[in-house]
Order: structure tokens, then C-alpha cells, then sequence
């Protein structure tokens, strides 16, 4: 008797880092579940990837707007009818924003915790209980530098993700007894359109915070220009997916891995400076002259009569 595929839910598996997953473990032999906006693109997109004929049961796809709760109860219904308590289920899909904490707009912050946090949170609450009920599966979040320390100009999704991260550590000890792990991968720089067209920038350029902008775009510029393919990450998370331990956190790419390893190694100050150097941040003080309010220059005249007049 032939033994079924195993199972994986990837969500955002139509682009960037998920597409590139949902293709390498179809590869492998896995059952794919792309949870995805538009299933109707994505699919295309996956078959064009993989070569699966549009009749392949080892290929699914299922509408997936993180958003909206009502959106998220019915995927996680069409996840259980068309594969039954998933093995893996892949937080992958999250979004990004740039700009200083003072020029971010606070609709920004909720529409990336929605996306990032509160999203995969409701949809691992729906699926728990088959998963629970198997006792066995694996629930793998894909972080990322943002989420080991607060990257200025992005503080939104560093806190999104550093959030992302302290749940799955809390729901790892919670799932254990059952036979569930959780997974954490710190995602480096990989070439995807999150980098480019995907991220909105809410910044002044020509504001307070333009030196600030013009240090980290050179930076990221030369962050891009050496980005990791997609193709690796993939390799990364398949691995990972055969883990049997409780919890397990990796770096995936060369800059998460020293960030990580920094982290763990430097005092919070001293991490402080190297980011400060890498990304080209003014030092502390630089632009407190420039922000100072010069009194109004006073002009004193004589008046006919003798008597002084101010004019400011």
C-alpha cells in the first residue's frame, strides 16, 4: 500500500521565499496546500514552478486573507477537508513597512501586526485542535533580523516579527506534551519583491530623519545587490521541517546568522554602536545642532521721538 504525501500548509506561497518552498518540497515529494490571496494566480504559478498538471492532488489551493477572521476560519475548514490535521503548517506570508518611528503612521503599525502576528495566531488556534488530535505536526515561523533586534526604519515589522518570535517560544512549551513542535527560521537577506515593490516607505526624505534614510538605503543597496536566492531558504525549511525536537530556532543566510550570534554574544551597547556603523546612522548627538530653534533675530530702530522700538 502506497503511503500518502505528507502534508504542508504554506501561506503566501505565491511569491518570494513561500513560492519558492511550495516548489522545492513538491520536488521532494510533499503535499502542498498554498494558502494565498488569489489561489487562482498562485496555482498557475506554482504549476508553471513544478510542472503539475492542473489535476495534481499533490497541489491545493486555498484563499487566505489574513485580515479578515471570517477569511481565516474558512481556510483553515478547506485545509482540513482537503488534507485532514496538517504534518507542517509554515507561517510564511507577512508584509513590511519603512520609515522612522515618528513618521510611521499608526494604521501602518495595526495592518502589519494584523498581517504578521494577529493572522497566523487565529489561523494556528483554528488548526490546533486536529493537529492536537493527530499528536503529531510541526508548526514552522519564518522571522526574520527584525525580529532578533529593533532595525531602525522598519520598527513596525521589527516588532511584528519580534512578537511572532516570543509567541512561538510560548506556544512551543505549550504544544509539546502533544507531540507538536514549533520552529522558528530568522530569515536573512533573500532577492524578493518584499524588498522592492512590496514595501512602502512612509519616510521624509528630506526631513529630520533624511540622514538617517540616505545611510541605511546604502547600506540596504549593498544588503540587495548580494541577497541569497529564494532557493535556498527553501533548502533551509525543508531540512527543518524533519526536525523532532520541541523547539528549534535557525538563522537562514550569512547576516542572520552574525546578527543572531552577535546577539547572543555582545552587550546590548555594543551591539547598539555595530548596528549604528553597518547601517550608517548618525552617532548619538550628531543632529542635535541642527534641531535647535534660534531665537528671532531682534532689530532695534530709532524711533523720531528717541524711543527704542523692538521689531521681532
Amino acid at each position: 500500500m502506497m503511503r500518502e504525501p505528507r502534508s504542508v500548509v504554506i501561506t503566501g506561497a505565491s511569491r518570494g521565499l513561500g513560492l519558492a518552498s511550495a516548489t522545492h518540497l513538491y520536488k521532494l515529494g510533499w503535499r502542498i496546500v498554498g494558502a494565498m490571496r488569489s489561489p487562482a494566480v498562485g496555482l498557475e504559478r506554482l504549476r508553471a514552478a513544478t510542472g503539475a498538471a492542473a489535476d495534481d492532488r499533490r497541489l491545493v489551493g486555498v484563499r487566505l486573507d489574513l485580515d479578515d477572521s471570517s477569511s481565516i476560519v474558512a481556510a483553515a475548514k478547506a485545509i482540513e477537508e482537503a488534507t485532514g490535521a496538517p504534518d507542517v503548517l509554515v507561517h510564511n506570508a507577512g508584509i513590511a513597512a519603512a520609515g522612522s518611528v515618528e513618521e510611521m503612521p499608526s494604521e501602518a503599525f495595526e495592518r502589519l501586526f494584523c498581517t504578521n502576528l494577529f493572522g497566523p495566531v487565529r489561523l494556528t488556534r483554528e488548526l490546533l485542535p486536529s493537529m492536537r488530535a493527530a499528536g503529531r505536526g510541526r508548526i514552522v515561523v519564518v522571522s526574520s533580523q527584525g525580529g532578533i533586534r529593533g532595525i531602525p526604519s522598519i520598527s513596525a515589522y521589527s516588532a511584528s516579527k519580534g512578537a511572532l518570535e516570543r509567541w512561538a517560544e510560548a506556544l512551543a512549551e505549550e504544544v509539546a506534551p502533544f507531540g507538536l513542535g514549533v520552529t522558528v527560521l530568522v530569515a536573512g537577506t533573500f532577492k524578493t519583491d518584499i524588498l522592492t515593490e512590496q514595501t512602502p516607505h512612509y519616510g521624509n526624505l528630506t526631513g529630520p530623519y533624511a540622514t538617517h534614510y540616505a545611510g541605511i538605503e546604502r547600506t540596504g543597496g549593498f544588503m540587495v545587490r548580494r541577497a541569497n536566492p529564494p532557493e535556498r531558504f527553501a533548502a533551509a525549511l525543508a531540512r527543518a521541517l524533519d526536525e523532532r525536537v520541541p523547539f528549534a530556532r535557525h538563522a537562514v543566510g550569512f547576516d542572520a546568522r552574525m546578527l543572531l550570534f552577535g546577539s547572543r554574544l555582545l552587550p546590548g551597547r555594543l551591539l547598539h554602536h555595530v548596528l549604528r556603523l553597518a547601517m550608517s546612522i548618525p552617532r548619538y548627538g550628531a543632529l542635535r545642532d541642527r534641531l535647535r530653534v534660534r531665537p528671532p533675530r531682534v532689530a532695534i530702530d530709532k524711533s523720531p521721538s528717541g524711543e527704542s522700538e523692538q521689531h521681532g
